[in-house]
């Protein structure tokens, strides 16, 4: 494992380090500092005593003080090779794990480029804790001192992102800032947090005693009793409840209490794209999640109880809000903003474990033996529309992964047509085993967070799967994945371009502009990072998956293969 004692002292980021050195603590000519602790070892000593095991990032000029206190401690670094796919390293460790994820980062270009990915966090209430470097405290405040990334004001750029924002501007705010950072990146609904800190305080030495336990224990969201009383008794008396489940159960860890509810209400279930594994796939009461087709939208608008449980009902969620239910919306939501914000609903804040719980403790038995019926009669009709559409390669690819796949192995599938299938069609076997970008929509996501994901567990293998121009996004970390051997397998489907985006252009305006790519040779490119990789084709697509997820070792399986979308049945 490499640590910060093994980097260069430059960063090749967006955050590359200045063409003078670091400035001292007042800003003046350059001076090796003496040994001893600096602010630096306030933030690794803060993080260690918060139970940080792991960090991402990337070193910047202005951050260098946290790095070099991470050569004192005993934290384990990962450092990637862009600052935004750092990001989305963090963001999968945070999701696999249900820990905070630490992510170090540098001012201006190297904060900058991190925004995507803690959008992504954000979207899907991902839990990432990131410390940013900023200027020295004499360049604050607006007053164009023309430091090297100055900002006018820097915290802004990410207000609008993450859930809260912790300036520090002296050494002792340090430990504070942070557990106060952590407990919001933990309290439902987790997210991304971000603290900032100059680097003068960051370089200074300290006296201040070393950092032991800081108190970050995020606050509870339990549900109001007299909304779940009523939830229940509603749940109870329906005639045909249906259940909704999202992202929330899956954070929440409540698949087996969804389990449990929705066989007691013989209710079934269908999960959003964000929610994929919360509700087991084969379960006779298993809609699966065809929420882009209108069978299903019909399904659930005719239930007379619909319970939300850990979805804000968005535009993928929604059928790209086609959907208008007419019986009474029942919604447990943890993040307040999203609370009846599209549908009129019993709306109910709370966290989705201790809100399945109470409703567990309350609703009454209910029977319905034609259930199972209706649920398979639903999957029947949409089974049928896509048969009628010529689309036999695109399922055999998705059923290749699925056989290739362990079971409990995560996957991690970026915005390209075969992730989009896999929203609607892809059986994830396992709650919290299928990730992707759909909460924000960004290209690039899927390596760089399997990376994550191997990072928090090396005993088994990670898939990612990405298009040719979400590729050339996270090509770089092909280093990382060779430097920190980690057990990836990245499956890049090569069209040509983006293929999504030339389907839409060509439906919407008979051709497409700008969608197709001249691409390099995946193969030898992975290659000469080190890593190995292999050609397949459709038909020896889960042979070659299969040998390469079971090598235990970076690898890179390249499909050529033009995938095509089904119909849109949202209108």
């Amino acid at each position: 494992m490499t640590h910060a004692h093994d980097l260069p002292p430059r960063s090749t980021g967006a955050a590359a380090a200045a063409p003078h050195p670091p400035a001292t603590p007042q800003g003046g000519a350059s001076r090796r500092l003496t040994a001893g602790r600096l602010g630096g070892d306030l933030v690794v000593e803060t993080l260690r005593g918060l139970g940080a095991t792991t960090v991402f990032g990337l070193p910047g000029q202005h951050a260098l003080g946290m790095f070099d206190a991470l050569r004192r401690s005993d934290l384990t670094y990962i450092g990637l090779r862009v600052e935004n796919n750092a990001g989305f390293a963090a963001d999968a460790y945070g999701r696999v794990t249900g820990e905070a994820a630490p992510l170090l980062l540098s001012t201006g270009p190297g904060a900058l480029t991190s925004l995507p990915a803690l959008q992504e966090a954000a979207a899907a209430s991902a839990p990432v804790v990131a410390i940013s470097a900023q200027v020295p405290v004499a360049g604050l405040g607006g007053g164009r001192r023309g430091y090297l990334h100055e900002l006018r004001d820097q915290q802004a750029s990410f207000r609008d992102i993450v859930k809260s924002v912790h300036p520090v501007r002296s050494a002792s705010q340090i430990p504070s800032a942070i557990a106060a950072a952590w407990r919001s990146a933990l309290t439902p609904p987790h997210g991304p947090v971000w603290v900032e800190i100059p680097q003068d305080v960051l370089t200074a030495p300290t006296t201040l005693p070393p950092v032991t336990a800081p108190d970050a224990t995020p606050d509870p969201l339990p549900p109001r009793p007299e909304l779940t009383a009523l939830a229940a008794h509603l749940l109870t008396q329906a005639e045909r409840p249906a259940v909704v489940a999202g992202g929330g159960v899956v954070r929440a860890d409540a698949s087996g209490k969804l389990r449990a509810l929705a066989e007691r209400l013989s209710a079934p279930v269908v999960t959003t794209f964000g929610g994929k594994g919360a509700f087991p796939w084969e379960h006779p009461l298993s809609l699966q999640s065809w929420l882009e087709d209108r069978h299903m939208t019909d399904f659930l608008e005719d239930a007379d109880i619909l319970l939300v449980v850990g979805s804000g009902l968005g535009e993928l969620s929604s059928n790209y809000h086609t959907f208008a239910p007419r019986g009474r919306v029942i919604q447990i939501e943890a993040d307040l903003g999203k609370l009846e914000s599209n549908h009129p609903a019993l709306g109910i804040h709370a966290d989705a474990r201790p809100a399945l719980q109470a409703l567990l403790e309350r609703v009454g038995e209910r029977t319905d033996p034609d259930a199972a019926d209706r649920v398979r009669e639903v999957l029947a009709r949409i089974r049928s529309r896509i048969e009628a559409q010529d689309l036999t390669t695109e399922q055999d690819l998705l059923r290749s992964i699925r056989r290739a796949l362990p079971a409990d192995s995560p996957g991690f599938w970026d915005m390209t047509i075969l992730s989009y299938w896999a929203w609607s069609a892809f059986d994830p076997r396992r709650p919290g085993t299928m990730h992707s970008a759909q909460g924000a929509g960004g290209l690039g996501y899927a390596y760089p967070a399997a990376l994550g994901a191997a990072v928090a567990d090396r005993t088994r293998p990670v898939l990612a799967v990405s298009g040719d121009g979400g590729a050339l996004y996270s090509i770089a970390e092909l280093a990382t994945a060779k430097q920190h051997a980690l057990p990836v397998t990245w499956l890049i489907v090569d069209d040509g371009g983006y293929g999504i985006l030339r389907e839409y252009m060509t439906e919407a305006y008979g051709r497409p502009t700008g969608t197709d790519l001249a691409g390099p040779d995946f193969v030898a490119l992975a290659e000469s990072f080190g890593v190995r990789a292999t050609r397949t084709t459709p038909e020896g697509l889960e042979r070659d998956l299969g040998q390469a997820l079971s090598s235990g070792v970076p690898s890179v399986v390249v499909l050529k293969a033009n995938p095509r979308m089904f119909a849109a049945t949202h209108v």
